[in-house]
């Protein structure tokens, strides 16, 4: 199983840049209505304008604020250390700083995308496998 996690957010194009910068990935659509953000072959994650319906109709409601409310955007990365360094780059707003999540046996920082989401970076969970 893979998970294709897609967000709504208010300029899709503003956030594709957001999250490649932050996350190392490409475009892999591109365009102010929708767009897939891959590493490699791989889809991590899709982004959707609010105000384009598409043939499945609304996703969310713009009005209905804070957005992402009770979801974190959660990426397991590989370069931890240079994603903060992006992070901090781009200007984040910081949830929680960076910290050792002891019962997960990781590294976590906790940050705010354009839009409000909540965006946590971690290393690989060295609980799995």
């Amino acid at each position: 199983m893979h998970a294709q996690p897609l967000v709504c957010v208010t300029d899709v194009e503003a956030s594709s840049r957001w999250y490649q910068r932050l996350l190392g990935v490409t475009s892999g659509h591109g365009g102010a209505e929708y767009e897939r953000l891959n590493d490699g072959e791989t889809l991590v994650m899709q982004l959707h304008r609010f105000d384009v319906e598409h043939d499945h109709g609304p996703i969310g409601d713009p009005a209905d604020r804070p957005y992402g409310n009770g979801v974190l955007l959660w990426f397991e990365v590989e370069d931890f250390d240079a994603a903060v360094a992006r992070s901090e780059e781009l200007g984040a707003e910081i949830v929680l700083p960076r910290r050792h999540h002891v019962g997960a046996s990781q590294w976590e920082i906790w940050l705010r995308d354009p839009d409000g989401y909540t965006v946590v970076l971690s290393t690989p969970d060295r609980l799995v496998g």
